[in-house]
């Protein structure tokens, strides 16, 4: 991790098409974590548009593993997509325009990269930390009862209908697929 980042998340895939929902997921989820969700569009969108690169340009037969990272530091959102293809990385055309990068890692495999600006006036360090809730200890097999859990069906809903989303793009939402 640089020294300058102050949050980093990441998610290991498998490089088939089904990684650029759950890269669009994990995007929307991790932002709204850290409380910036006017950059979820536009963040969403590169990720996708970085793992679905990846994803073209693997074997579908036999697919590597892709890590999707999200990096705040200073004042950008970082955007990494690592893979252990030997093909040289290629930033998709689609990302044009943006301050982008790639680069082979010594040792194997690849890593591109999109930055994106954060809100005026804001900075990684002023970005606040997730707040996670203490969770009870399980009771022990004492004869208690168990607490029901805390589940909201509606987002599990929204979760396989997302995962289930076939891969193919609809007509007219632009080169692979993505908006």
């Amino acid at each position: 991790m640089n020294p300058q980042t102050t949050q980093v998340d990441d998610l290991r895939l498998v490089a088939l098409p089904t990684a650029v929902n759950c890269a669009d997921m994990f995007v929307r989820f991790a932002l709204t974590e850290w409380s910036l969700r006017q950059l979820q569009d536009e963040a969403s969108h590169v990720a996708c548009e970085l793992v679905h690169a990846v994803v073209q340009q693997s074997d579908s037969k036999v697919p590597g593993f892709i890590t999707l990272r999200l990096r705040l530091h200073g004042d950008a959102l970082v955007i990494e997509v690592e893979d252990a293809s030997l093909l040289p990385p290629v930033v998709p055309e689609t990302l044009t325009g943006r301050k982008t990068g790639s680069m082979s890692l010594q040792g194997g495999g690849n890593l591109m990269w999109c930055e994106m600006g954060l809100p005026t006036g804001m900075n990684a360090s002023a970005v606040p930390l997730p707040r996670r809730e203490r969770r009870k200890p399980p009771a022990s097999a004492g004869g208690s009862e168990p607490e029901p859990a805390d589940v909201d069906d509606e987002f599990f809903e929204r979760l396989l209908s997302k995962l289930n989303r076939s891969p193919e793009p609809p007509p007219g939402s632009g080169p692979h697929g993505l908006r």
